[in-house]
């Protein structure tokens, strides 16, 4: 069984970005910006956002933060990401999720460059996805893509079953698959068998925030996990499968924590120094 160490192959990427930006530095270029908007006072966004501003400081990307109450009014979002959009030192905007109830998300996630849109949210990003053209990918499926791509674990022609269908992991995630040539099944909370559905899958992708909700029966021999579930629990962090049950029947699977959750930090910034690049010209 091969254990998908997410933290090992995201630390690479951070030092193979950290030389790269050094370089681009002693040419003369500025360092890479990255803007983090955090609306509100989510404990668990205001811990992804520390964890993604250290990283950013570890591989060389300046992070300008902006904090704002949850009171704030929409037009001023929106006018902060108008003025980070036009600014020459900001190449990627984070607009923190979710946002405090109120806000309208899309219209603030239609108002980033899609050039500077890190997250890959954007409708013109999304599109040039599902188009299999260049163009920012979402942070979680592409870092699940170059996961699978580090232990040569091919998905071409193989039964791919993506369980959950969001706009920021189950969707994006079926596109890339498909642009790799697997055979993709989507499955929600309407799919009628969802046993049945999982079963028949080669590589199996869960993103629906149930702790430990796919079970070994679920699993056929030999297949690839990819748990993409983060759930606290009293009994601390675990994934949206039975690690524990499912490790000794699948050919690969991710821990959680420790597999995809440091992949989507790692892809963040992966996107600001490719926006950077596009932005300088290099």
């Amino acid at each position: 069984m091969i254990l998908l160490d997410g933290k090992k192959t995201a630390l690479a990427i951070r030092q193979k970005l950290k030389k790269e930006i050094t370089q681009y530095q002693h040419k003369g270029h500025r360092a890479p910006g990255l803007a983090v908007i955090l609306v509100g006072d989510d404990p668990a966004s205001h811990i992804y956002v520390r964890n993604k501003e250290q990283a950013c400081a570890e591989v060389g990307i300046v992070s300008r933060s902006y904090r704002l109450d949850s009171s704030t009014p929409q037009d001023e979002l929106e006018n902060l990401i108008k003025s980070l959009n036009d600014d020459p030192e900001i190449d990627g905007i984070l607009l923190q999720l979710p946002l405090p109830a109120g806000f309208h998300t899309q219209r603030c996630l239609d108002l980033i460059s899609p050039s500077k849109d890190v997250d890959g949210f954007h409708p013109d990003n999304v599109g040039r996805l599902a188009l299999n053209l260049p163009g920012l990918r979402s942070c979680t499926p592409a870092g699940v893509m170059s996961l699978l791509k580090q232990y040569n674990l091919s998905v071409r022609g193989k039964k791919a079953v993506v369980i959950g269908c969001s706009n920021i992991v189950g969707k994006p995630l079926s596109l890339l698959l498909l642009n790799a040539e697997a055979t993709v099944t989507v499955c929600h909370a309407a799919t009628y068998d969802l046993k049945a559905e999982v079963i028949q899958g080669d590589f199996v992708f869960v993103a629906i925030g149930q702790p430990k909700f796919i079970s070994a029966d679920m699993i056929k021999e030999g297949a690839v996990v990819v748990d993409i579930g983060i759930n606290r629990t009293e009994n601390g962090i675990v994934g949206d499968c039975d690690f524990e049950a499912l490790t000794s029947k699948v050919k690969a699977i991710t821990p959680v924590p420790g597999g995809v959750g440091p992949m989507t930090i790692a892809q963040l910034l992966l996107n600001t120094v490719s926006a950077y690049k596009i932005q300088l010209g290099i």
